[in-house]
């Protein structure tokens, strides 16, 4: 008699339907599984056996004939175990196939018959949603993750036995139900931006960086605050929309690290500058997601930017552009997304104290050429900020006078990420720094000056490409965010491009922190019209 159940397997972070064909027919006892199935397939027919004599029934004493179509993809993982078992138990006439019908099964079976997790499981939640089927059948552990996809059916088990018990009517399945979550707290961080004293320039950029998801890198020396100040950004992150969580979650349960439920706060990913290339982009048989599809949607701080690997930075020039990666191998290429904010921290040479007033620097000038010549000219132009961070003075180390608290700072943040997703709605980005070329000339409103002050600075500036016109713009439509205009003005401009001239001292103003209040405000400038207002 032959069964099918419906299953799937992944290819990256996405589902791909199986169908598992079960024959029990009449000759030699023996158990075969075909369609490319890799090992921990083929094991899983002790798992079975075993599984399904712990509920009182057995593997049949005939010929069993699993197929997983299409035959033609490799099929990985323990995840077969639970629609194999049900597969064989319908080819053996023990339950009506209808039991099953319009289900998807998914599910790593113990010795016990116990179902344990798999990975996957949102990903295969929105495949039976696509393919039109009525529901899931998953581990317990994996139904909250499964029931965030609206409009299908979860059901989650923790016993083969209670699925016997359903397929045999004496019992229903109870659907699973997603409970409300929390969600995420503003207060439960332990640290806060109100920590970091002086570093008024630093902190202004971290915050327009993290409202429009713009790249940035902090220079200075050792022990001045970069760390500290980038350990702090996950405090100021806006929510996840439901579509970003959606993606990330799917990432994450694609190598089964997604939590219960989904995945509500930006991750803030840190990898230590020994990481190799594969982990950072990706990679591995099969291909799996590296440290920047993992901070997806949040943020991937990479400390001592020089000390990485040359190959692994240059590496990153075409997803920060892309915001996708793509992993190339002879057997498959899958695509990852990878849209983050970089945040990067360095010294200006190995030493650390190169151009610093407080030491002396040690170093000779060819050991700064070799340490400056880690950072290419492409890589730091894909830096929408870049920031000399100065050394404290002791006064300010020692005031008493607390900082602008992380919960201030990411209010004004949420309004100016509300402007940007208002405007960029039609184009499904999320904020500032993912625009394209046509989304700036078609969203980004420039007055007469921001044009004047564009003009002024690519005929003055030297290494003023295209690009850096783009980025100069996208910086640009933040700062207008964040003084809640529409337009973007001359003073504007400015600031965004004084974010980008790394040692030089810039001769306009820009937006300081009020000595009195300890309060951001705006000034006009030459350049400026109506800036701040």
């Amino acid at each position: 008699m032959l069964a099918t159940v419906m299953s799937c397997a992944l290819f990256g972070i996405d589902a791909f339907p199986i169908i598992v064909e079960t024959d029990v027919s009449f000759g030699l006892p023996g158990y075969n599984v075909v369609g490319l199935p890799e090992t921990s397939v083929t094991e899983g027919a002790v798992r079975i056996r075993s599984a399904l004599e712990k509920v009182g029934q057995s593997l049949p004493n005939q010929r069993v004939t699993v197929n997983l179509a299409p035959a033609d993809q490799k099929k990985r993982g323990s995840a077969f175990d639970l629609p194999i078992a049900v597969g064989v138990l319908l080819a053996d006439g023990v339950f009506p196939q209808t039991a099953i019908d319009g289900l998807l099964l998914l599910g790593e079976l113990g010795l016990d018959g116990s179902l344990r997790s798999v990975p996957g499981i949102l990903a295969a939640a929105l495949l039976a949603k696509e393919q039109g089927m009525r529901g899931v059948l998953v581990p317990r552990h994996n139904a909250s993750e499964a029931s965030v996809v609206e409009g299908i059916e979860v059901y989650g088990v923790s016993h083969l036995g209670e699925v016997c018990s359903a397929l045999s009517g004496d019992k229903s399945l109870e659907q699973f139900s997603c409970s409300s979550s929390d969600g995420f707290h503003e207060d439960s961080y332990a640290v806060d931006m109100s920590d970091v004293h002086g570093q008024a320039m630093a902190r202004l950029a971290i915050e327009v960086a993290v409202a429009g998801g713009h790249n940035i890198l902090l220079l200075g020396p050792p022990g001045i605050g970069k760390t500290m100040l980038a350990k702090r950004i996950p405090t100021l992150l806006p929510p996840m929309l439901l579509e970003e969580s959606l993606e990330t979650t799917k990432i994450y349960s694609s190598i089964g690290l997604a939590p219960q439920g989904i995945i509500r706060e930006r991750p803030f990913r840190s990898p230590h500058h020994t990481a190799s290339r594969a982990a950072l982009l990706g990679g591995g048989n099969p291909p799996k997601p590296g440290e920047i599809s993992l901070a997806h949607h949040g943020v991937l701080f990479l400390d001592e930017l020089p000390e990485f690997q040359k190959q692994s930075l240059e590496s990153l020039r075409q997803p920060l552009e892309d915001r996708t990666i793509v992993v190339s191998r002879m057997s498959a290429t899958v695509t990852f997304p990878s849209s983050f904010l970089l945040v990067a921290s360095a010294n200006p040479c190995p030493c650390g104290w190169n151009g610093a007033n407080s030491k002396n620097c040690t170093c000779t000038p060819s050991a700064i050429d070799r340490y400056s010549n880690k950072l290419s000219g492409p890589l730091l132009d894909r830096m929408d900020l870049q920031v000399d961070v100065p050394v404290v003075e002791l006064e300010d180390i020692r005031s008493d006078k607390c900082a602008e608290s992380s919960r201030d700072i990411r209010a004004r943040i949420i309004k100016a990420r509300d402007r940007q997703q208002r405007r960029l709605r039609e184009y499904k980005v999320y904020c500032n720094a993912e625009m394209s070329t046509r989304m700036i000339r078609e969203t980004c409103v420039l007055t007469d000056c921001a044009e004047k002050a564009l003009k002024a600075l690519y005929t003055t500036r030297e290494k003023m490409t295209a690009r850096k016109i783009d980025r100069l713009i996208k910086v640009g439509q933040t700062i207008s965010d964040l003084s809640g205009v529409d337009h973007i003005d001359g003073g504007c401009i400015y600031e965004a491009a004084g974010f980008q001239m790394m040692n030089e001292t810039p001769t306009w103003k820009v937006r300081h922190i009020d000595p009195s209040t300890n309060q951001f405000t705006n000034e006009s400038n030459n350049g400026g019209d109506n800036y701040g207002k």
